[in-house]
């Protein structure tokens, strides 16, 4: 297997025809994905992102994962430094005809988002039961 799966690629190019309307930083968050007989895995951190705030769409075959920092202001209290910055993550990748999009599950926990793409029902491996000639 090569180092991209083939089943799901990095998308090389943001889409030209996106913009985002907030003048915020925009991070590629950290992303682990794994290949199994019946699925591709993928996990992105987006450390500060909860399931309100977290965007996962498919659309001509590409996924398009993007999550914003919630920027916490404590009452009565003035910041005076802030040792990272807060934005918004964002990521593409190209899926192929085999995932099954109506399939796809997705969940957010304590910063990591995982992505569930289970493969078409035809991309799946299968043992093929040999009989006997006699």
């Amino acid at each position: 297997m090569t180092q991209e799966s083939k089943a799901m690629q990095t998308h090389k190019k943001e889409n030209p025809q996106v913009e985002l309307t907030r003048d915020e930083p925009v991070f590629t968050p950290a992303t682990d994905i794994y290949e199994k007989p019946d699925a591709v895995l993928v996990m992105c951190d987006m450390p500060g992102v909860d399931e309100k705030n977290v965007d996962v769409t498919l659309e001509n075959g590409v996924l398009t994962i993007t999550g914003r920092q919630d920027t916490a202001h404590r009452d009565g209290l003035e910041l005076l430094h802030q040792g990272y910055r807060t934005g918004i993550f964002r990521r593409t990748f190209e899926v192929s005809a085999e995932i099954d999009a109506s399939k796809i599950d997705a969940k957010i926990s304590k910063g990591v988002l995982r992505l569930v793409l289970p493969k078409t029902e035809q991309a799946q491996p299968r043992k093929i039961a040999v009989a006997s000639g006699d």
